[in-house]
């Protein structure tokens, strides 16, 4: 308790950190003071009619920190900039070349990859502010827009997710614990007030035994959430002793620290990036003046909106995902290589490829619980919400997992800021 205390001192008084948590809060508050400011010429009724009616809609909503609610100017988030951040590590993985890059450049690898993720995020935020003012006009929310006016809100929307990501990248760099991470977290807790004043005005008192079950639930899961987040697979590795001169060394015991859930919330956001794409197509196509292709684009529609289908469907593409993004991320046999050059091993494996083979027979086995828990966690605000018939009883999804990755990241990294300090 006394080092706890004198931690917080320590973040209290030292001006360094001190800046570093003021400007972090000052750029967090731009970017709500952003998300307040709509587009012109917005059906508010319809929009929340809209949202209501879809809730990967309402997730994304969330993720963007009511921006699509409001219809803002930075109604994309950091979304285009993750989307990107992603295809070039799948790209990282697919070609040898970029790999080498990676690994001979080392801090100038990094660099020209997150640089070229910048201008990915470009293009990609112009095609989804496309697709999100097609989607809206085809809903009436927005009034049907000249090709000027369409150019103009293209060009807003990807300028403010534009401004965005770079307002992340000034977080990272001037401030404590990761911009993008910090920037979605901000979203998902703006909206808590809201939450709770929805929860205060439906609030019922024969229902306070239902209260208490779910208040019971949600600290289960959230007790679960971050034993799993922190959850590790500890290998036993031992340096070999070498002899150089008159002095001996290795012969040092450590281990390999491998994590439960390798892959975070990555999964979560490609199965919502699948589920969400054949969505927006029908919607879009179910206005079409043929008859044919809009009576199937809107049976389409209608089934892919069943909630217990797209509950199973979500949770099988979760769990896919898990075993997909931990297989490209998660390399046994550049591990195996590394342990062998460094003349450490594992105790009772042969290096080289026994090493390979046994990394990954124990990193397939972990993920298959990280895999469980993980799409467990992604549907089961719907199940909660099927079964209690209560849209604000919901605990769970890909806003706990994120708060929870961010809140656990941030304390480490002010510890280890305080840390540095007293040392």
């Amino acid at each position: 308790m006394n080092t706890l205390f004198q931690k917080i001192v320590t973040v209290i008084k030292d001006p360094t950190i001190r800046k570093r948590i003021l400007f972090t809060l000052g750029a967090l508050v731009i970017f709500r003071l952003l998300s307040t400011i709509p587009i012109p010429g917005i059906d508010e009724a319809s929009l929340q009619n809209l949202l209501a009616g879809n809730q990967f809609f309402g997730l994304l909503d969330i993720f963007s920190g009511g921006g699509i609610s409001r219809l803002s100017i930075v109604m994309l988030g950091v979304g285009p900039y993750i989307t990107a951040s992603i295809i070039m590590q799948l790209l990282t993985m697919m070609f040898p070349s970029i790999k080498a890059m990676m690994q001979e450049e080392g801090e100038a690898g990094r660099a020209k990859l997150s640089q070229y993720s910048r201008l990915i995020s470009i293009p990609l935020a112009a095609l989804q502010a496309y697709g999100f003012l097609a989607l809206l006009a085809s809903q009436n929310v927005l009034p049907q827009l000249s090709g000027m006016e369409l150019i103009t809100n293209i060009f807003v929307i990807t300028a403010g997710s534009v401004l965005l990501m770079w307002i992340g990248e000034l977080i990272s760099e001037f401030g404590i614990g990761n911009g993008v991470s910090l920037i979605i977290f901000a979203g998902i807790v703006a909206v808590l007030p809201t939450q709770v004043y929805q929860f205060i005005a439906a609030f019922n008192p024969a229902d306070i035994p239902l209260y208490l079950i779910f208040l019971l639930v949600a600290v289960v899961v959230i007790v679960a959430v971050v034993v799993v987040t922190e959850a590790e697979r500890p290998i036993s590795v031992t340096y070999a002793k070498q002899v150089r001169g008159n002095k001996v060394y290795g012969g040092v015991s450590t281990y390999l620290p491998l994590r439960l859930n390798q892959a975070g919330v990555i999964p979560i956001i490609f199965a919502l990036s699948i589920l969400l794409f054949p969505q927006i197509i029908t919607n879009f196509l179910s206005n079409s003046s043929n008859v044919m292709v809009s009576d199937i684009a809107r049976w389409i529609s209608e089934f892919l909106a069943n909630p217990w289908f797209n509950g199973i469907l979500y949770f099988l593409l979760v769990f896919v995902f898990t075993y997909f993004y931990t297989a490209v991320t998660f390399d046994p046999k550049m591990i195996s290589e590394n342990l062998q050059k460094g003349g450490a091993f594992i105790p009772g494996v042969r290096p080289g490829e026994s090493t390979m083979n046994y990394l990954g027979k124990v990193v397939t086995r972990i993920t298959l619980v990280g895999a469980f828990f993980l799409g467990a966690i992604a549907v089961l605000p719907l199940i909660m919400q099927g079964f209690t018939g209560n849209q604000t009883l919901a605990i769970g999804g890909t806003a706990l997992l994120i708060v929870v990755s961010v809140v656990l990241d941030l304390l480490k990294k002010v510890d280890a800021q305080a840390s540095m300090r007293e040392y």
